[in-house]
């Protein structure tokens, strides 16, 4: 709303009122409580009633109570899906729950109205004490009243049990339990207080006993019948798996038949991989030695009679040895030969000797190289021979490898069917030691006895809901109704969200819809104009005419007594002030003055009549006043045509202090929006608690679209009384009292 074309506000004075902070504070919380006090007394008061009414027409209620002790299922007891899951265990907090379901549950409800025969019990049948009719209207409205309370809960409204129950259905029965029951665990603990509330006590007490009872009895024969179905089940998978293992046995027996397979179960693979190894060993070992010995015939070979370069030959011991010899009967002969001769005796000898010993070397030699080709065709032989025995023993391994795969896996199908079996035929005989057993980890634990006196209703208990209650119930009417209440209230209202100067607030006056400065007036509504009136003169400084213009959002808001009164006011000050009535469509100025009306500034603006017979004196010399005149047919043609401007610019210069003029409303039509930008200022009057602050936005906005030169607010026919704490922020608790001993104006 704020731009370039917006104008310079009036700014209040130090006469003129001016909001506080935008902080909320204690007093306007207050002041929303005080303002609408009544209708939150008589909320207050209606719940209270409504509350106390219902509690004391209320058909006593007794509540006996009876406790049961749930303790874990330690049979191991369970479905059969359970079974074949390895029997595990529910969680415990878990088991407890489903406990606390099973007994709100409708089974055993029809198991315990059964017991008592509920349709002989006269609070079931129809036959007891019935509510009154008063109670039996609250009862209906607060079924209706928190109707949409359990929308939003997602719940719905529970049949009454006395209706339902005299229907004589033993559904019917079980429902009428099942809302006189309550069930309460005690936190940190496995005990569960069965709670039932009747009419009458002894009945409770034996009703409360019997549901106990019922429970206890119920989870034995749930017990039971889940022990009877789980043996049921087991004994056919003990025949079932039985059947499989002998088959299973069977067919392990004719697999070693058949494959002549009888020695796979005592280690035989152990003994073919023991020989494997052994034949790979070996096989390793003649391969070495073959090439060794591949390697003396070759050198051999190689050789020809070249034998002395054959080392193998050469490390012979015996050739060696030879060798040696040789080397002796050769130094005996050179010896010999040096001292005898060689034509000696014993030269001749030693020669002969020597022959010997090389004939023996050369033997030697053939007999060490045919050695080398023996060994070498006998390594050949040997590494073939263990090749193929190797050969043959991995194909045996491979055989038998297969063979015991597939035994392995009949004899393990054989062995699990055992254990299955085995497992099944156990938990049989354990589940038929806890059938013969019995056991019932559901107690009874405290039997209930007849109350002495009734739990509801209870009045100390109810009066302190009922007032508290009532308090938050009327807290909520106030401060709703102020939410839903979207008018304009305060001067915060008024610069916070129309972004306006506030001027200043005029009281509303109880049986005058007009009221005049020149008639019987409150102090504090003369003293508000005299605040106006100051609060303008300091913002329109200067010795020239002002003009200001007033309007409003919509009718009935008070700007023409606003307009009348400012210009009594400045007139009371001593200033020259004309009045003109420019709401040609609903003129009101000569009625709040008691003037006559045949010509005004209609006929002016159409050339019909001059000023001086225009203007009409009132009771005090320096207010003068121009009514509207007859309503033309085209206002807004009047007051936008050259005669208008005219007369404003002349009334600028002319000789009047002030000139006041009474504009229609904003939102009726345009003829403020034209007035607006030809005088100095528009006073924008708001009605307190009138107007809905998004038609008085609606209305600056279109004021402003007019570029008026200054706009300020007035919020009129402000209720001191309604708002007495807010407005005692601004004045103080002695402004009224202060008023009052102040002489009239």
């Amino acid at each position: 709303m704020n731009g370039p074309n917006t104008p310079a506000n009036l700014q209040a004075g130090t006469h003129a009122l001016t909001p506080l902070s935008q902080e909320t504070h204690l007093l306007d919380r207050l002041s929303v409580l005080f303002k609408y006090r009544r209708a939150a007394m008589a909320v207050f008061v209606l719940v209270v009633a409504w509350n106390m009414v219902d509690s004391y027409t209320t058909i006593p209620q007794y509540q006996a109570q009876s406790r049961v002790l749930i303790d874990e299922d330690t049979a191991g007891l369970g479905t059969p899906a359970d079974i074949s899951q390895n029997f595990t265990l529910q969680d415990p907090e878990v088991y407890l729950q489903t406990q606390l379901r099973i007994i709100r549950g409708r089974e055993l409800a029809r198991r315990t109205a059964k017991k008592l025969e509920l349709h002989t019990v006269p609070e079931f049948n129809g036959q007891g004490a019935k509510p009154t009719a008063l109670a039996e209207a609250i009862s209906t409205v607060k079924t209706y009243a928190y109707w949409p309370v359990r929308i939003v809960l997602g719940s719905t409204p529970a049949p009454s049990p006395v209706a339902t129950a005299e229907s004589g259905d033993p559904e019917a029965y079980a429902d009428a339990l099942i809302g006189h029951l309550g069930v309460n665990q005690i936190r940190g603990s496995r005990l569960v207080d069965l709670l039932f509330t009747a009419a009458d006590p002894a009945f409770a007490a034996k009703a409360a006993n019997a549901y106990a009872e019922e429970y206890v009895a119920q989870n034995l024969e749930l017990k039971a019948a889940n022990l009877d179905k789980s043996l049921e089940w087991l004994t056919g998978e003990v025949g079932r798996q039985e059947g499989l293992v002998k088959a299973s046995e069977r067919a392990l027996a004719d697999y070693r038949e058949r494959q002549d397979a009888g020695g796979l179960a005592e280690g035989s693979g152990n003994i073919v991989v023991a020989r494997l190894t052994q034949l790979n060993d070996e096989v390793t070992r003649a391969r070495t030695n073959r090439l060794t010995k591949e390697n003396v015939w070759n050198q051999v070979r190689s050789a020809g009679q070249d034998t002395e370069t054959i080392t193998t030959i050469l490390q012979n011991p015996m050739v060696l040895s030879l060798r040696n010899r040789v080397s002796e009967v050769e130094r005996d002969r050179g010896r010999i030969s040096e001292r005898y001769g060689p034509r000696h005796p014993e030269y001749e000898k030693v020669t002969t000797q020597l022959a010997d010993v090389k004939l023996q070397l050369e033997a030697e030699i053939k007999k060490a190289i045919q050695t080398a080709k023996s060994e070498y065709e006998a390594a050949v032989v040997q590494e073939r021979t263990l090749t193929q025995a190797l050969n043959e023993q991995k194909a045996a391994a491979t055989d038998l490898s297969r063979k015991g795969v597939d035994y392995t896996l009949i004899l393990r199908e054989a062995e699990s069917n055992r254990e299955i079996y085995n497992s099944l035929l156990t938990r049989e005989k354990e589940l038929r030691v806890v059938a013969n057993s019995r056991t019932n980890n559901i107690r009874l634990v405290d039997r209930a006895q007849v109350p002495g006196s009734p739990s509801s209703p209870n009045h100390r208990q109810d009066w302190i809901y009922a007032l508290a209650f009532g308090l938050v119930f009327a807290l909520g009417a106030a401060f709703g109704i102020d939410y839903l209440d979207d008018t304009v209230k305060t001067p915060e209202d008024i610069t916070r969200r129309l972004k306006l100067r506030f001027l200043g607030l005029v009281p509303a006056v109880r049986g005058d819809r007009h009221p005049l400065l020149s008639g019987p007036v409150p102090h504090d509504f003369g003293e508000a104009f005299r605040t106006l009136r100051t609060a303008l003169v300091s913002q329109l400084p200067g010795d020239g005419p002002k003009v200001m213009a007033v309007t409003s959002a919509q009718p009935l808001e008070g700007k023409t007594t606003t307009a009348v009164n400012i210009a009594m006011a400045l007139a009371v000050g001593g200033s020259r002030v004309l009045l003109i009535d420019a709401d040609m469509r609903r003129p009101s100025v000569h009625k709040a003055l008691r003037m006559t009306n045949d010509r005004g500034l209609s006929q002016l603006l159409a050339g019909q009549a001059r000023m001086r017979e225009v203007v009409q004196r009132t009771h005090d010399p320096n207010l003068l006043v121009i009514t509207a005149g007859r309503t033309p047919a085209n206002p807004s043609e009047l007051l936008a045509a050259d005669r208008m401007r005219a007369l404003i610019s002349g009334l600028e210069n002319g000789p009047f202090d002030w000139v006041i003029i009474d504009t229609p409303p904003v939102l009726a039509v345009t003829d403020a929006v034209i007035i607006a930008p030809l005088v100095a200022g528009v006073t924008f009057v708001v009605g307190s608690e009138m107007t809905r602050w998004r038609l008085a936005e609606r209305a600056v906005e279109t004021l402003l679209s007019g570029n008026p030169r200054h706009l300020c607010a007035v919020l009129n026919k402000v209720d001191f009384a309604r708002n007495k704490y807010y407005y005692s922020r601004y004045y103080g608790h002695q402004y009224k009292s202060y008023y009052a001993e102040a002489p009239a104006a």
